[in-house]
């Protein structure tokens, strides 16, 4: 897993803050120097927290839970849903709705109508169906797979969370929170780090900025998940060896 160089970080504009008008000062211990009236992110302090997010993560994914990726604004969109899914990650990238987390079990009951939806559709309940009726149920279908589909194979709390821009996403943080659910982010300059265990100071607001971070953490959940198959094995090599010796 190739870390990023502070000259690569530069290059993606991860440096790059908020007007300091906007500025949280919280965040001061993050923030290197002002230039324009904007602040500069110290990258010295990003490296150093991506590497304690990707270290954490990559722990979490080698004991088999989840991470939920959480990115609704445009420019992360399309970045974290690709990188959830090349880890088989649950994500949520259209919109958060509110008790996501909290009141899991209605989430779950959506997701089932979801799925029930499907297999009538494509069963033999949909070939006795009128081309109305199937529209109808196609476009609830398609409704409920903007907002669930990243989370349909989610059957329980994930152990964290990670978030790009707490600030837009504060409700999946407050939530996050109140469940005690680990909470990894990139915070730009008018966050309040302390609301996340693991905050990355980073320029949230670009798309290279956001995809150089979250690609990095999703290398580090692919290394995590490779060593627990590579447990998995040994494992079972060790029982079928003692059980031969036996």
């Amino acid at each position: 897993m190739a870390k990023p160089t502070y000259k690569d970080l530069l290059d993606a504009g991860v440096h790059f803050g908020h007007m300091r008008r906007k500025w949280n000062p919280k965040m001061a211990p993050y923030i290197f120097m002002e230039r324009k009236g904007i602040h500069i992110i110290d990258l010295n302090r990003t490296l150093e927290s991506l590497d304690r997010a990707a270290n954490a993560m990559k722990a979490i994914a080698r004991s088999g839970k989840k991470i939920l990726f959480v990115a609704t604004k445009k420019q992360a969109r399309e970045i974290v849903a690709n990188a959830a899914q090349s880890v088989g990650m649950p994500y949520v990238t259209d919109r958060w709705l509110g008790g996501m987390l909290t009141n899991f079990a209605t989430i779950k009951r959506s997701v089932r109508k979801m799925q029930n939806i499907e297999r009538m559709l494509s069963g033999e309940a949909g070939l006795a169906m009128t081309k109305k009726e199937k529209l109808t149920l196609e476009r609830e279908r398609q409704k409920l797979l903007k907002v669930l589909g990243g989370i349909e194979n989610m059957g329980r709390l994930p152990a964290a969370i990670f978030v790009v821009d707490i600030v837009h996403e504060h409700i999946a943080i407050a939530e996050a929170n109140k469940l005690g659910l680990r909470t990894f982010a990139m915070v730009d300059t008018n966050s309040d780090p302390t609301l996340v265990d693991f905050p990355i100071p980073a320029n949230d607001d670009a798309s290279k900025s956001v995809a150089i971070i979250v690609n990095y953490l999703a290398e580090a959940v692919k290394e995590g998940l490779q060593e627990r198959e590579q447990n998995k094995e040994m494992e079972t090599a060790n029982t079928e060896e003692n059980s031969a010796s036996e």
